[in-house]
């Protein structure tokens, strides 16, 4: 089974990241306002990055090594994969 590590920007401007093996299902269940005690009062929110990921652990350790960046290098890493120089905050 596929996993993947994602970042979302809510409508509040924060970033969140998160792992899931569907994406669409778990971005739909963000906007729903079940997806995340985090993300519920911060609807709507975009999907920025996803990441695929060997297996529910290499997810979890990239989700974790994510979260430890600066908003600036989250930010880097977006732009970078989507072949941006940048992303505006």
């Amino acid at each position: 089974m596929t996993w993947f590590c994602y970042l979302l920007r809510c409508a509040d401007d924060t970033l969140y990241c998160g792992i899931t093996n569907d994406l669409a299902k778990r971005l739909a269940a963000h906007n729903d306002g079940t997806g995340a005690k985090y993300t519920r009062n911060r609807t709507p929110v975009v999907m920025l990055y996803q990441e695929i990921c060997e297996d529910r652990s290499s997810a979890s350790k990239r989700e974790l090594a994510i979260k430890k960046l600066s908003r600036e290098k989250k930010l880097a890493l977006i732009a970078a994969a989507s072949g941006r120089a940048e992303i505006k905050t």
